[in-house]
């Protein structure tokens, strides 16, 4: 069969295709701890999931613009510029709502770049990052910082890789999938400078931001000073902050020109978010109290959550290393003292799920194959017997 060499080389989320895997096995009886897909595990907040009910009964079903309903821009705006650490000014015309952060990247991605451009990847990354660039016929180009420093890069590291030329983009996602690790606001400045010198595009995944170990909110570009801003794109959405994932919510912030150009791509590929999501969102965004106690009580809850499993991994396998988690909600952990010689981290999650019952993700998938993905958006008892398992596979 023929196909488009846009989509030659694209493969489907690894994620996705371990967990369904985890479901298959489940429907045949198996008691799989299930620890791979990337999202919350608690339910939307009532006041929001009821002003979407409210949406529908109130006949809010029909096509929207593009962009967005204006008042939800202008939340979102609202809510950025509340979040950020200075009095920057937010403009709601620079912001477009999506189908999900993943639509957001593939516009933003899909708009900045094409053949021939490089596109700086750091290591480990979200899997879809490579996919898209290459969807764009642009290439990705991978960079990966020291182990010590949670494998965060460098102005050093980006500089060896725009020395060959080419480079008209570098992709940030802090807290990272799958990582955790978080910039700190002095890391991304000297980032920005970089980019800002250099003419790079700097898109910004901040989609885990409010789910932050260490504050209320985790580091983001908007808190740096506004002349590094102008070749800046933010990528953050309600799915994970809000429990939101299946309502499809996500947003890009950037220049008005730039978002007049995603809004146009988007109106010719999907058109509007489903008009009772935005609806929701709205709430969400709107009712900044209410929405700040749910974002608390679930942060809260993956903080402790984080707690016990790193207690559990010192107990029961203290050899084992990892990625000190800052924000989000997963371990990325080493696999050196515990794959199997000749084992890579796929080999090594097979094995794991059919004779510990035992899903997550396989490092190659982020771009390192000796660690493993473990998300810990499940109950604590399902994380301490996850670790009891792994343990005794050894």
């Amino acid at each position: 069969m023929e196909l488009s060499p846009n989509i030659a080389a694209l493969q489907p989320s690894a994620t996705m295709v371990v967990a369904n895997r985890a479901k298959e096995l489940a429907a045949a009886g198996k008691d799989i701890v299930e620890l791979t897909v990337g999202e919350p595990d608690f339910d939307t907040p009532a006041f929001v999931a009821e002003a979407g009910i409210q949406a529908i009964r109130d006949g809010r079903t029909r096509y929207t613009p593009a962009a967005g309903i204006n008042p939800l821009r202008a939340a979102v705006a609202n809510d950025l510029q509340r979040l950020s650490t200075r009095s920057v000014e937010v403009d709601p015309q620079g912001v477009v709502v999506s189908a999900g952060a993943k639509q957001a990247l593939f516009n933003v991605i899909f708009s900045l770049f094409g053949p021939g451009d490089r596109v700086i990847v750091p290591v480990p990354y979200w899997t879809t990052y490579p996919e898209l660039i290459q969807i764009a016929r642009a290439e990705p180009v991978f960079v990966k910082g020291p182990e010590e420093n949670s494998y965060k890069i460098s102005v050093d590291d980006l500089e060896a890789v725009a020395a060959r030329g080419g480079v008209k983009g570098l992709m940030i996602n802090s807290p990272s999938n799958p990582s955790g690790a978080v910039y700190s606001t002095s890391e991304l400045q000297a980032i920005a400078e970089w980019a800002a010198e250099r003419k790079v595009w700097l898109v910004s995944d901040e989609i885990y931001r409010r789910i932050y170990f260490r504050g209320k909110v985790a580091p983001g570009v908007l808190d740096l000073p506004s002349e590094l801003l102008e070749r800046v794109v933010v990528v953050d959405g309600a799915s994970k902050a809000f429990a939101m994932t299946g309502w499809r919510l996500g947003f890009s912030y950037s220049s008005k020109a730039v978002a007049s150009k995603l809004s146009a791509l988007q109106s010719q590929t999907t058109s509007n978010v489903s008009t009772p999501t935005q609806y929701a969102a709205l709430a969400a965004y709107q009712r900044e109290d209410e929405a700040d106690r749910e974002v608390e009580r679930m942060r809260a809850a993956f903080e402790n959550r984080k707690n016990v499993l790193a207690a559990e991994l010192k107990s029961r396998l203290p050899d084992v290393s990892y990625v000190e988690p800052e924000g989000a909600f997963y371990f990325f952990i080493n696999t050196k003292n515990l794959a199997r010689p000749g084992e890579n981290s796929l080999d090594f999650c097979e094995r794991l799920l059919v004779d510990a019952n035992v899903a997550v993700v396989p490092g190659a998938a982020f771009g390192d194959d000796s660690y493993f993905r473990l998300s810990f958006a499940s109950p604590e008892s399902a994380l301490v017997e996850a670790v009891r398992r792994i343990a005794a596979t050894r």
